[in-house]
């Protein structure tokens, strides 16, 4: 079989939706294991995520075009949904009798770890399924902003129900999930350094810090030069509310104008060299526009993955 998985939005300016979690990265872990399961067992995948695109609808029409240049047999889009906080379950959309009959299993299946069924439902509304060749279905595994749905939600038990919904078959390939910068709880001295190198922050004689593991001055001065960036109270001594900043900022989360963002926007304005007043503002846009424009980036004012790989790799 032949199946083209399609781990939603991750293509800025198309990105997924935040809630407690957040989408584009819940759709690109649980996408990673489907494809590595799939193939684990002897099946045929076809990445339809482009790896680009510089609107949303030719995010959407790339997906497509792969799909049906691919000739697969099956289309899977992965999503997650969020909406008002209170809305939960699983929902699975698909346009045709087969895409259905498709839909119904997956949607058993990810009912099974605890979800509320929301029902196989109509997808005619939904460009990836109008305009792929093919039987095709679109997951919306659970809701983001959910509280419920979250203390439920694990990656690798819902790619396993997306696969047996499939294929009637689970595989246990191990697939290294998504790193999430946000949640890592490394706070040596070694880890500090290369973080604020990796941030692009000097010491006090403006020098990159020695990678040693050893707290000295020139350290002391560059975690003071990043509180201060970020507005945390600068004592030179890396604190929980300085690995916090730091860990957010690099978790690399998409930043869009008018973003009330804290830590994150107030470190982009220091890069771009505006007042870090920790607000994504007319001036910041600009800024923003500006910097990307420089480094032959689509100049959207939106700080999606493109534009924080030139910023911290």
């Amino acid at each position: 079989m032949k199946f083209g998985i399609d781990s939603g939005h991750n293509s800025p300016p198309d990105t997924g939706a935040r809630g407690i979690k957040v989408e584009d990265n819940l759709t690109l872990d649980v996408g990673n294991r489907v494809i590595a399961k799939l193939r684990a067992l002897g099946n045929e995948v076809v990445v339809c995520k482009p790896s680009s695109a510089s609107t949303v609808r030719e995010s959407l029409s790339k997906r497509c075009s792969t799909a049906n240049a691919s000739r697969v047999d099956i289309y899977v889009s992965i999503h997650f949904n969020a909406f008002n906080g209170q809305a939960n379950g699983t929902e699975v959309f698909a346009t045709s009798d087969t895409g259905r009959k498709i839909a119904k299993p997956v949607l058993d299946e990810i009912v099974k770890l605890g979800f509320f069924n929301r029902g196989v439902k109509s997808g005619s509304h939904l460009y990836v399924l109008k305009n792929t060749d093919m039987p095709a279905i679109l997951v919306e595994g659970c809701f983001i902003d959910s509280q419920k749905d979250m203390n439920l939600y694990n990656p690798e038990a819902m790619a396993n129900a997306i696969v047996k919904g499939l294929t009637g078959k689970v595989s246990s390939v191990p697939v290294n999930p998504v790193s999430d910068e946000e949640d890592n709880v490394d706070t040596t001295i070694l880890r500090l350094q290369k973080a604020l190198n990796r941030l692009k922050i000097t010491d006090k004689n403006g020098k990159a810090l020695v990678e040693d593991g050893i707290t000295g001055a020139n350290t002391k001065s560059a975690v003071e030069k990043f509180q201060t960036i970020v507005g945390v109270q600068a004592t030179g001594i890396a604190n929980a509310a300085t690995w916090n900043a730091i860990n957010l900022i690099l978790a690399k989360r998409i930043i869009r104008p008018n973003h009330a963002g804290g830590a994150v926007v107030a470190y982009l304005q220091y890069r771009v060299g505006v007042d870090n007043d920790g607000v994504y503002g007319p001036q910041t846009e600009f800024a923003i526009k500006n910097f990307q424009q420089q480094n032959g980036l689509d100049a959207d004012g939106i700080v999606g993955p493109a534009s924080w790989q030139k910023l911290i790799g």
